[in-house]
Parts: C-alpha cells; sequence; structure tokens
C-alpha cells in the first residue's frame, strides 16, 4: 500500500498520481485517510501526555508513601488518567483498522514512465520476436485440433465439474507437463530458487500481495473458512518472507514456482470461453523477485527477458506491450505484458504479466531488508511475472505448429521431454 507519509506531505501529487489510472476517482478515500490521520494524531499525542503524567504519578507514589504522606487522592487521579488513557487507546486501535481498511483499497501509484492512458488501447508495443504464422491451409483453432487429436476433453470435464475445465489426456497431458518441466528447468539455470508453493492461502497472504479486498468476488473461497485457493503462485511465494527482515547481501532472491491457479473469470464472454484460453483453473510458472528499491527497475527488465527466454526457444511469436497507466493490474506501478501469437484470435493474446510493485506489496506484507545488520530495517521492493502461462503456451503450440494433416510438430526443445516430434 501507499505509504501514509507520502500522502500526508503529498496529498495532491498523490491524487493527481492516480488520476493518471483513469476513470475512478480516489480522491474521496484520499481525503478520508487525512481526516482519520489528524484525528489519530491529534488522540497519540494526548495519550503520550497522558502516559507522561501516569509515569510521573507512578514516581512519586513511593516517595509520598515513604514520607507517610497520604496517597488516596494522587492513586484516584492515576487511576483516572489510566482509564482515560485505556479509552483514547481503544479509539486509536479503532481509527488505524479504519485507515488501514482505505488504504488497502487504493491501487499503487504508476511509475512516472508508466504510458498514459486509460485502457488497453493505450499501451504501447515495444518490441516483437517472430512473425505471425501463416499457413498455405485452413488452420484449426486449438479447440478443434485438441478434439481431432483426442487430446483434450472439455466436454467431460464440464460433465465432472463445470464450464471452462478440461481434461488433457494422452499426448496432451503429456505435452502439458512437459512444458511445466521445461519451463522450470530454464528458469532455475537462470538462478531462480525453485519452489512448490501451497495451492490454498489465509486471507492475510492475499491482503499481502494486493488481492485483497477489492477482488474477493473473483476467488473460490473455502467454506467456513478464512482461505481462498491461490489465484497465482505469487500469493504464496511473495508471502514466503512476510513479517521477515532479510539482509542485502542476499539480494535479491528469486523464485521460480509451479502451480495451479483458480479464477471466477465471471466477467469474460465470447472467443475466450472456448478452449483452454480462459479456464477456471489452470497451470502456471511464476517468477519472484525481492530486490532493493535501487535496483528494482533493471531487476525488471531482466525478469522480463526471462520470461521472454522460454517463448523464444519455443520459437513462438509474441511482443511485448508496456501497460499504460490505464490499465495496470491494481499493486503495479509499471507492467509489461508479453503477448503470444494465436492464429484463431488473429492476433496477440497475452501470456505474461510481468510487474514491478516497488515497495506496494512489502508494507502490505511488512517485508523489509537491512543493508547491513546494524542498520534500520526499510522496505525492499517485489516483482513477479508469469514464467509462463501453460494452457496458453499449450494453445499456443497447437495452432503455430499445426500442419495439414491435422498432426502438431512438437518444437525442438521439447522433443527430449515428449519423447516424441508430432502429435498425431
Amino acid at each position: 500500500m501507499i505509504d501514509i507519509k507520502l500522502i500526508r506531505s503529498n496529498l495532491r501529487d498523490v491524487k493527481k498520481a492516480l488520476q493518471r489510472r483513469g476513470t475512478t476517482s480516489y480522491d474521496d478515500l484520499l481525503d478520508q485517510i487525512i481526516e482519520i490521520d489528524k484525528k489519530r494524531r491529534n488522540l497519540s499525542s494526548k495519550c503520550d501526555v497522558l502516559k507522561s503524567e501516569q509515569n510521573n504519578f507512578s514516581k512519586k507514589l513511593p516517595l509520598l508513601k515513604k514520607e507517610g504522606k497520604d496517597v488516596t487522592e494522587p492513586m484516584n487521579k492515576m487511576k483516572e488518567i489510566s482509564e482515560e488513557a485505556k479509552v483514547l487507546s481503544a479509539e486509536i486501535l479503532k481509527l488505524e483498522a479504519s485507515q488501514l481498511n482505505i488504504l488497502q483499497q487504493i491501487p499503487n501509484i504508476p511509475h512516472i514512465s508508466t504510458p498514459d492512458g486509460s485502457s488497453d488501447k493505450d499501451n504501447i508495443e515495444i518490441r516483437k520476436f517472430g512473425i505471425p504464422t501463416k499457413f498455405d491451409f485452413e488452420p484449426k483453432p486449438h479447440w478443434e485440433l485438441g478434439k481431432s487429436l483426442d487430446i483434450l476433453d472439455p466436454k467431460r470435464a464440464a460433465k465432472v465439474t463445470g464450464s471452462r475445465f478440461h481434461f488433457y489426456k494422452g499426448l496432451g497431458a503429456k505435452l502439458e507437463r512437459s512444458i511445466i518441466n521445461f519451463f522450470l528447468d530454464i528458469h532455475i539455470s537462470n538462478g531462480y530458487i525453485e519452489m512448490f508453493p501451497p495451492f490454498i492461502a489465509n486471507r492475510e497472504s492475499f491482503i499481502g500481495v494486493g488481492q485483497l479486498p477489492k477482488f474477493e468476488e473473483d476467488m473460490f473461497k473455502i467454506e467456513g473458512k478464512e482461505y481462498f485457493l491461490i489465484s497465482t503462485a505469487e500469493v504464496p511465494v511473495t508471502n514466503f518472507h512476510r513479517d521477515e527482515i532479510l539482509i542485502n547481501k542476499d539480494l535479491p532472491i528469486k523464485y521460480c514456482a509451479y502451480s495451479t491457479c483458480f479464477r471466477k473469470e465471471s466477467g469474460s464472454a465470447g472467443r475466450d470461453t472456448r478452449g483452454i484460453i480462459r479456464e477456471h483453473q489452470f497451470n502456471k510458472v511464476e517468477l519472484v523477485k525481492f530486490v532493493t528499491p535501487e535496483s528494482s527497475y533493471e531487476e525488471l527488465e531482466t525478469l522480463t527477458k526471462d520470461a521472454q527466454k522460454v517463448l523464444e526457444l519455443l520459437e513462438l511469436p509474441y511482443r511485448i506491450v508496456e501497460l499504460s497507466a490505464g490499465d495496470l493490474g491494481f499493486g503495479s506501478a509499471k507492467t509489461y505484458d508479453l503477448e503470444v501469437w494465436l492464429p484463431s484470435y488473429r492476433r496477440y493474446v497475452e501470456i505474461s504479466s510481468c510487474s514491478n510493485f516497488e515497495d506496494y506489496q512489502a508494507r502490505r506484507a511488512n517485508i523489509k531488508y537491512k543493508k547491513t545488520i546494524n542498520d534500520k530495517a526499510q522496505y525492499l521492493h517485489t516483482l513477479n511475472g508469469s514464467g509462463v502461462a501453460i494452457g496458453r503456451t499449450v494453445a499456443a503450440i497447437l495452432e503455430n505448429f499445426q500442419n495439414s494433416d491435422g498432426s502438431v510438430t512438437i518444437p525442438k526443445e521439447l522433443i527430449p521431454y515428449m519423447n516424441c516430434k508430432v502429435i498425431k
């Protein structure tokens, strides 16, 4: 979340910066925070005075007793001060909880380098890799290929669970598993530490990464528990260091994690509901970094290149776009999207988002670092990116590597994992 000191000292600039995010205004919430902050600080000052008086009485009482004087009146006065201090302390706690609740509803400030714009239409293309695949025959969408090759079965998954779920079958299941292992192997070779996280996390963990309280309706909640199915491995892996103080010499810390992800995706419609592009359950390899503030934007560039690398090794055409301020995720200050070419869509489709959250998540999750063991702890910066979405990679391979006879050629980097060259 945003530093309250920044809001207090630069309210106008914070309002102006958040206006770059688009139509939603956060001015009223920011004004509420300032009003609560004034009340809280005023009460804290009064409470400090009372506690000082209480301490003074505590020091005087033994002397008065030693002198044989009546201490009834000072004892009553001290009790009165104590009760008043308790009332003020309780009110301060209420104000702090209210202030925190509002702070958690405000998104991150876009970085100054993030382009202006109100939607994805204002995103800026940075570069492309490869050229969109062309065919000398009529290509099929991946859902038709999945059916004809008998490797994807949404119909039976709908019977077992519901819409927007899939059974992967035979070489389809092996392709999914091979891609997961391939991605993990590549990222580990680039210095990432492999993690295998829980697929369920508690409320505090989702608050820590900025997904709660705002996005609760989009999550699958465990009935009777304050637990949720994770929407990305970012949630458990970022919270791995929650309430911890790290040491500068250990940074950057780089994790990669495979997980199944669960999302309601309630607002999606049209073509995205077909195939495996927008599922309620999907697999993903996530990259998470803990870095120093001064290095975080250099680390964002490296993180993005690490995500790009797996697509390039698979020879999948893709492009990189820089998100405009109006298209940023809730907690992000700057984001690059990687979009893979899907012939059935006749356009590029997001397959990874690589974001710098600066100290936004670190404040929520209370993750700090020290430059040396004797220095004062300060908030570090967190980054994360998909490295990359598995289902969308499967779809991209099926569509871009399909042949006129309905078979699909396996990208050469995956052949050692698949032990075959063609799905037919």
